[in-house]
């Protein structure tokens, strides 16, 4: 005769809805009742069907995740796979499984977090952005399903969960590292505008400007969507300038790629003529060249943290909506120098 939950449980000395609360990995249930739980499992040999978990939970046992854009563009950024990477780490360790957005306009995305939701595809929903004028988040607001959110919502953000950096402060950060070695004619150059991100970074970027008794230029700032001719025509603005900048916080590994490549070919050296500190410290940082010092906001722990939150509201309903605050740290490399003050200008 197979073992069932109630033998488990009797064994145990426990309730059996204890023993399902364990194999659910509550925190509603203590470590020392989980190991004492599972111990029992295994010396009775008790497995956990999942297929028959499924029918009577009515759960999928899987999560949603909506992508920032189309998955073959989203892709071509590291920080989504690192941040996927992270996402599947906690979603293997509870025996989740992922399904990803694959429309290829912000249009067919939504329609695909619709179908999920409706048809009953997940059990919860994780989307990797937020921005403005967007109609995947408060679709998920109305619809009753579980759901976190990485970045900070434009939204009412107490009511849902968001794990995110501050990116206010990760940019004022970037921008003071800058300053504090001589620069005082510094651009930013960020992405999408659409995007919450991006406007935070700027907005952290300007405070270090002003605290640092240095004066806005508004002809320093350029956002664009990652695109290698914006990135090339962005540069050349800067560059043509007056008084072009000595220095340049690029808020993407990727763009800053770019950006060099753009540098390359004006025969611009990073950084004996012009320094850049990026964001995200991917892979592209370091196999740059140079090596970019990049601000790491830990991409990995960003996902992980995001599938804990989601799961922990899968499992208990009434959990309180909160939000986690990743720490970013700046990784020097080789991409800025002190300021020259004799050097002759860029021409």
């Amino acid at each position: 005769m197979s073992v069932t939950i109630k033998d488990v449980a009797k064994k145990a000395n426990v309730a059996p809805s204890t023993v399902s609360r364990v194999m659910s990995d509550s925190p509603s249930i203590s470590e020392k009742t989980k190991r004492k739980v599972r111990k029992v499992m295994e010396e009775m040999g008790y497995h956990l069907n999942l297929n028959a978990r499924t029918l009577v939970q009515k759960s999928t046992q899987t999560i949603g995740i909506v992508m920032k854009n189309s998955t073959s563009q989203s892709l071509l950024n590291p920080v989504f796979p690192e941040v996927l990477s992270g996402i599947s780490a906690f979603c293997h360790k509870q025996g989740y499984s992922m399904l990803l957005t694959t429309g290829e306009t912000e249009e067919d995305i939504f329609v695909d977090t619709v179908k999920m939701v409706q048809g009953k595809r997940v059990d919860g929903i994780i989307v990797l952005y937020s921005k403005k004028d967007d109609k995947v988040v408060p679709f998920l607001m109305t619809s009753g399903i579980p759901f976190a959110v990485i970045g900070k919502p434009v939204y009412e953000s107490n009511k849902m969960m968001y794990v995110d950096n501050d990116n206010v402060q990760a940019a004022k950060d970037a921008t003071e590292y800058v300053i504090k070695r001589g620069h005082q004619r510094i651009g930013f150059i960020g992405g999408d505008i659409r995007f919450e991100v991006t406007e935070a970074r700027l907005n952290g970027y300007k405070e270090a400007v002003r605290d640092g008794n240095l004066e806005i230029n508004e002809d320093y700032i350029k956002n664009f969507p990652y695109d290698r001719d914006l990135g090339s025509r962005a540069i050349n603005e800067l560059l043509n300038l007056a008084e072009p900048p000595t220095a340049i916080v690029v808020t993407d590994d990727l763009n800053a790629l770019i950006i060099l490549l753009a540098l390359k070919e004006r025969n611009i050296k990073v950084p004996d003529d012009i320094s850049i500190v990026s964001f995200n410290n991917t892979i592209i940082s370091s196999l740059s060249t140079p090596p970019l010092t990049s601000v790491d906001i830990q991409t990995f722990q960003l996902g992980y943290e995001s599938a804990r939150c989601l799961l922990e509201q899968i499992k208990e309903p009434e959990t309180i909506k909160k939000s986690i605050i990743i720490p970013a740290i700046i990784v020097e490399r080789e991409s800025c120098k002190v300021y020259d003050m004799k050097k002759p200008q860029i021409n």
